[in-house]
């Protein structure tokens, strides 16, 4: 279990770090990515739903075993947002700065399926009944 708290834990406190400064510097990032945002709904919708996610992988890291339930989502959090780079990297639609982050969130999506397994009760461990 400790394995899942430090996996889940690093990954809370990356994507805080990474994701917390997206608040602040939409019209650098407009500068950086021509062009400007024309719909900062969908702009600071992500990085609310992004940063949300990030206070459950902090909360999964707590307790691991007690919130497996929600690993499921925790990877499509990760899978999906690989996926989607993935797809746009290869049809030259983003640069290779969202390609790298892309493989980062591949590398958690792996990393939380493994905790996933991990967390699995052993097939021959008895419940006790009261």
């Amino acid at each position: 279990m400790r394995f899942s708290k430090v996996v889940f834990l690093i990954a809370g406190i990356w994507g805080i770090l990474v994701l917390l400064p997206g608040y602040f510097t939409e019209q650098g990032f407009a500068a950086q990515f021509p062009p400007p945002v024309t719909h900062p709904e969908f702009y600071y919708g992500f990085y609310g739903v992004a940063l949300a996610w990030q206070l459950a992988f902090l909360i999964i890291a707590g307790d691991p075993a007690r919130f497996r339930g929600i690993i499921p989502a925790a990877i499509l959090e990760k899978l999906s947002y690989a996926g989607t780079i993935a797809a746009l990297f290869a049809a030259g639609r983003v640069g290779s700065v969202f390609a790298a982050f892309g493989l980062i969130d591949l590398m958690f999506g792996i990393l939380f399926m493994i905790c996933y397994a991990r967390l699995r009760k052993p097939a021959n461990q008895v419940v006790a009944s009261n």
